[in-house]
């Protein structure tokens, strides 16, 4: 079974097998956890990035899609970029945040990662409401088979933290680790 952990922090301080991170389709970087994972990770993650668009995706990664490069110099092993969905009023997709999680889960047990931390996706610059999206994202991997043992969600702040908190405890699955102090 896997375990659900809760951090607040900066994910690219992470050290674990994967970090996930919330990439736009272009896989080229951009601001927020992206940008941040890729300045952090150095070159090396925007060399596969490219190599990326340059073979797989030239049209960019689809929503609701995962793929993995090198961690360049982050203390992982591969980062996980996947594209979650602009919050829309008028048209549900949901289906496609959970899908972000249920594919970077696929992809890291092919990988053999035991270990993989998640920002809370779609919560940035794509306006998911939080509690709305940590529903999502804590019942995804509830119940989403796979190898992998710790799903850690780093959360940025304290409102992140609390929501995701809330949700696990609703679930009846506490897990809390690094709560701020």
């Amino acid at each position: 079974m896997t375990t659900i952990t809760l951090v607040q922090g900066d994910i690219t301080r992470q050290h674990a097998d994967a970090l996930v991170n919330a990439a736009n389709s272009s896989l080229l970087g951009g601001g927020g956890v992206d940008g941040a994972i890729h300045r952090r990770g150095g070159p090396a993650i925007l060399a596969e990035c490219r190599a990326l668009r340059a073979s797989r995706y030239g049209e960019g990664l689809p929503t609701g899609r995962a793929v993995a490069t090198t961690a360049g110099d982050l203390d992982a092993r591969w980062v996980i970029h996947t594209v979650g969905p602009v919050w829309s009023s008028t048209e549900d997709r949901s289906d496609l945040l959970a899908s972000c999680y249920r594919e970077s889960l696929r992809l890291a047990g092919e990988l053999g990662a035991r270990t993989v931390a998640f920002p809370a996706l779609s919560t940035g610059v794509y306006r998911w409401p939080m509690g709305d999206a940590a529903r999502i994202a804590v019942e995804t991997v509830r119940t989403t088979p796979t190898a992998v043992e710790e799903v850690r969600f780093v959360l940025f702040d304290t409102h992140a933290y609390d929501t995701f908190a809330r949700e696990l405890g609703d679930a009846g699955h506490a897990g809390h680790a690094g709560h701020p102090g």
